[in-house]
């Protein structure tokens, strides 16, 4: 089974489903992939920021040295983190990913946070995270033009194939409608029923950027980080109106939580280590919702946002 596509605004087709790969654990990785590969996944969703591409690489090359795919039919993603925001940097850490990924070129690269940090040259540390040293928070200058400007050069030069952004409001979009010359082809943000950010949404799709959602089911992604607010929320899986939705239709309720993305025309990634729900989640496209599901699993919506640097106890409200 592989996933449908959506087709972005550059005339290119993205895998609506996708394997996200956040969490993913290194030791485990380069099988992870692989076997999600063996499942029917073509979408890889990494990251600068999640410490295990060259392992997801070394998975793609096995499936691609077996003859399972070629490069061609997988559509890998990737992100520049926060302290490479710098114009001068833009391009040399996008060329050290593709040389962890051991690829040419990412099918879509996304500014991961509109955040930029102090440059942290990777010899000293990598990933960096959020800290330029001493645990404390500096922050550069460069502003989110100059850093879509230098995005824009990668796609011209062809080492990225889609640009992307990630976590970026309607006001920061509606800013960068003024100043891109490629208007972005997707924009990556937390969506789930607690979460559903229907205006930013309708934004996208007046302007032709597809969305992708990630941590579709909500707290239970978070729970695992021991997040306080995550730990007090009740869990999607075992909301009433999600059960008796996915008991209707003989589905998990991971199903249904993303099939209310993908009816929509929203993209998902999600991960999983387990090789029965690794199919599930990608079968999210066989069965379809009715309107009055869709509305009611869309009534949920508390405005509820996990993935805030905030909430990690690092100090920059983004989303304030």
């Amino acid at each position: 089974m592989v996933a449908p596509t959506v087709k972005l605004n550059n005339g290119r087709e993205m895998p609506i489903v996708g394997f996200g790969l956040w969490k993913v654990d290194n030791a485990t990785c380069a099988d992870t992939v692989y076997n999600a590969i063996k499942s029917g996944y073509r979408l890889f969703d990494g990251a600068c920021d999640y410490g295990n591409e060259t392992e997801s690489g070394q998975g793609v090359k096995r499936a691609i040295d077996e003859g399972l795919v070629k490069r061609e039919d997988l559509f890998i993603v990737s992100k520049l983190w926060n302290s490479f925001h710098d114009k001068e940097q833009v391009a040399p850490i996008c060329k050290k990913q593709l040389a962890d990924w051991g690829v040419d070129y990412f099918d879509l690269y996304i500014i991961h946070f509109p955040i930029a940090l102090k440059y942290v040259d990777p010899k000293t540390r990598y990933p960096p995270g959020f800290f330029y040293e001493d645990d404390k928070l500096a922050f550069s200058k460069t502003s989110l033009a100059e850093t879509y400007a230098a995005m824009e050069e990668l796609y011209e030069q062809g080492l990225i194939k889609s640009l992307g952004i990630s976590n970026y409001n309607g006001a920061l979009m509606l800013d960068l409608f003024r100043y891109a010359k490629q208007i972005p082809q997707t924009l990556q943000i937390e969506h789930h029923p607690y979460l559903t950010q229907e205006g930013l949404i309708g934004l996208c799709k007046e302007h032709d950027v597809a969305v992708t959602a990630y941590s579709s089911f909500g707290p239970a992604s978070f729970v695992e980080l021991n997040m306080q607010k995550a730990k007090d929320t009740p869990l999607l899986f075992d909301h009433e109106v999600i059960k008796t939705i996915s008991e209707k239709h003989s589905k998990t309720p991971a199903q249904v939580l993303l099939r209310w993305s993908t009816q929509r025309g929203i993209a998902v990634i999600p991960k999983s280590n387990n090789q029965n729900r690794l199919a599930q989640n990608l079968d999210v496209c066989s069965f379809d919702l009715s309107e009055d599901e869709l509305k009611k699993i869309s009534a949920l919506d508390q405005n509820m946002r996990f993935n805030n640097p905030v909430n990690y106890g690092i100090n920059i409200p983004i989303f304030a």
